[in-house]
C-alpha cells in the first residue's frame, strides 16, 4: 500500500513539473509575442516618425519653392478652359489645315528678321514682318507663308517689358498652349518671360526652339577681336579667322544656354545658332555654304510639329 502511496505521489510530481514546463513555455511564448508586437510597434514608430520628418521636408522645399518662384516672377499656369482654347485659337486664326509657329524673344532681339527669313522673305519685300530697332506692337502678328500652298505660318509674339502682364502670367495670355511649337529667340541671358514659356511649353507638351539670331555679327565681330581687319586679307587666313570665331561662337553659345538653364531648373536641350541670311536661302531650297543649325532648325520644327500633330489626331485632342 504504501508503495502504491509512493509510486501515485511520483507520478503527481510528474505531472505538475510537465504543467510547469507547459506553463513556463506558453508564457515563454507569450513573452515572445509581446516582444515582437513591442519591435514592430517601435517599427512602425520609427517608420512614422521618419515619414512625418520627410513630409514637413517637402512641404518646407515646396514653400521655399513657390517662395522663390514668387521673388522671380515665376508662377503656375492655370490650365485652359475648353472656352479659352477656342477664344485663342481665334485670336489668330487658327485652321486645323495649317501649322502655326509662334517665334517669342525680347523686344528688339531680331523676331521679326527670323520670321521673314523662315519665311524666305527679304526684310524689305512687300508682305514682310516689319523691323525696327523700337517695338511698340502688343499684339500678335500673323504672317502667312508667301506661297499659298505651304501650310506653316509665323506669328510675332509681343517682346518681354512690353506687355503689362507679370511673366508667369504671359504664356496663357498670349494663348501659346493653341500653338504647335515656340520658338525662343536667346540672347545672352533668358528673360523670366522665356523660362516662363520654356516651363509651359514642357507642362503643356507643345516643342519649343531655343534659337540664337545673327550669327553672322556675332562671328565677324569676334573675327574682329581675333585681329582681323578687312576684306582685303589673305582669303585663306580669312577662311581660318572665320572658321575659328564660328566654332568659338557655337560653344560659347551653347555653354551660355546650357548654364541659364540650370539656373532656370530646365533640363539641357539644344540651342540652334543660325544668321537670317543664311536661313532665309535654306528656306528657299537653297544650301548655303556657311550654314550652321539653319538646316536642322527648319527640319526639326516641321517634322516635330507634324509629329505632335498627328498623335494629338490619334488621341482625339484639339492642339
Amino acid at each position: 500500500m504504501e508503495r502504491q502511496r509512493t509510486q501515485a505521489a511520483l507520478e503527481e510530481a510528474q505531472r505538475a513539473a510537465e504543467c510547469s514546463k507547459q506553463d513556463a513555455r506558453r508564457l515563454q511564448r507569450a513573452a515572445e509575442e509581446e516582444k515582437k508586437k513591442a519591435d514592430e510597434a517601435v517599427a512602425k514608430s520609427e517608420a512614422a516618425r521618419k515619414a512625418a520628418e520627410k513630409d514637413v521636408r517637402e512641404a518646407t522645399a515646396a514653400k521655399e519653392d513657390a517662395e522663390r518662384q514668387l521673388r522671380e516672377g515665376i508662377q503656375p499656369v492655370l490650365t485652359p478652359t475648353p472656352q479659352e482654347i477656342l477664344a485663342a485659337q481665334a485670336k489668330i486664326q487658327y485652321q486645323e489645315n495649317l501649322f502655326h509657329f509662334a517665334v517669342a524673344g525680347r523686344a528688339g532681339g531680331g523676331k521679326s528678321s527670323l520670321i521673314n527669313a523662315f519665311r524666305g522673305m527679304s526684310n524689305r519685300a512687300a508682305g514682310s514682318a516689319r523691323t525696327g530697332v523700337t517695338e511698340t506692337t502688343l499684339t500678335v502678328g500673323r504672317y502667312p507663308d508667301p506661297d499659298e500652298r505651304c501650310q506653316h505660318v509665323w506669328y510675332d509674339l509681343p517682346g518681354a517689358g512690353t506687355l503689362k502682364i507679370p511673366d508667369w502670367q504671359y504664356f496663357n495670355a498670349q494663348g501659346l498652349y493653341v500653338f504647335d511649337c515656340i520658338v525662343v529667340l536667346f540672347d545672352n541671358r533668358f528673360t523670366h518671360t522665356d523660362i516662363a514659356i520654356l516651363l509651359n511649353g514642357r507642362r503643356f507638351k507643345i516643342p519649343t526652339y531655343i534659337v540664337r539670331s545673327k550669327a553672322d555679327q556675332h562671328i565677324r565681330n569676334i573675327m574682329k577681336e581675333m585681329g582681323y581687319e578687312s576684306e582685303d586679307e589673305d582669303r585663306s587666313q580669312r577662311l581660318t579667322l572665320y572658321m575659328a570665331a564660328r566654332e568659338q561662337l557655337v560653344d560659347e553659345t551653347r555653354r551660355n544656354v546650357k548654364t541659364n538653364l540650370a539656373e532656370a531648373n530646365l533640363p539641357d536641350q539644344k540651342v540652334y545658332v543660325v544668321s537670317s541670311s543664311c536661313l532665309r536661302a535654306v528656306a528657299k531650297g537653297e544650301q548655303p555654304s556657311r550654314a550652321i543649325d539653319e538646316i536642322q532648325l527648319l527640319n526639326d520644327l516641321y517634322m516635330e510639329a507634324q509629329a505632335r500633330r498627328v498623335r494629338h489626331e490619334s488621341e482625339g485632342v484639339s492642339t
